[in-house]
């Protein structure tokens, strides 16, 4: 991996995280995280790693939902990135979060004292989120509207290509 691969790497990671929290409103999605990417050398295929929380079957289900908007992903990474060519995206769940908290679990057992092989297999080791309670100083609600989100701040977009064609110094131009 080059010092450039890498930039793009994270660039890619950034785009398609903002890409897929603002503009897919896919349901099943739910909650996804663009953990990595992990570019070819060669720019025409990229493995990217989402992390998604709730159950397997919802995992499942939410993965599938992104490998089908994957080409309006492209599609708004061409438009926004200056880069010859878009990767071809590959996605793979990203499970390090769950290994994580299965590990702390374990190490928690055993300071405890107890015997870890003991435990029932847990089918999600992260929390489910729910939906967010009203607090006080919220707006009212209109009956029968959805609340209206407020869109995130602008995305900063980098360069990679330099012009053709860059004028020298103390030399006239042709």
């Amino acid at each position: 991996m080059t010092a450039r691969t890498d930039r793009i790497d994270e660039l890619l990671r950034q785009e398609i995280g903002a890409i897929i929290a603002r503009e897919i409103s896919d349901p099943r999605v739910g909650f996804a995280t663009i953990t990595s990417v992990e570019t070819a050398p060669d720019l025409r295929h990229a493995k990217v790693f989402v992390s998604i929380i709730g159950q397997p079957t919802e995992r499942k289900e939410a993965l599938r939902a992104l490998g089908r908007a994957m080409p309006f992903v492209r599609h708004e990474l061409g438009k926004r990135l200056r880069l010859q060519r878009i990767p071809e995206f590959h996605l793979e769940l990203d499970e390090t979060l769950e290994r994580g908290t299965r590990v702390l679990r374990l190490l928690d057992e055993i300071e405890a004292g107890n015997n870890p092989d003991e435990l029932p297999p847990v089918g999600e080791s992260l929390p489910t989120p729910v939906k967010r309670l009203p607090h006080l100083g919220d707006a009212e609600p209109v009956p029968g509207e959805e609340p209206v989100v407020p869109p995130g701040p602008g995305v900063r977009r980098r360069q990679f290509r330099t012009p053709k064609h860059r004028p020298v110094p103390g030399r006239r131009p042709r």
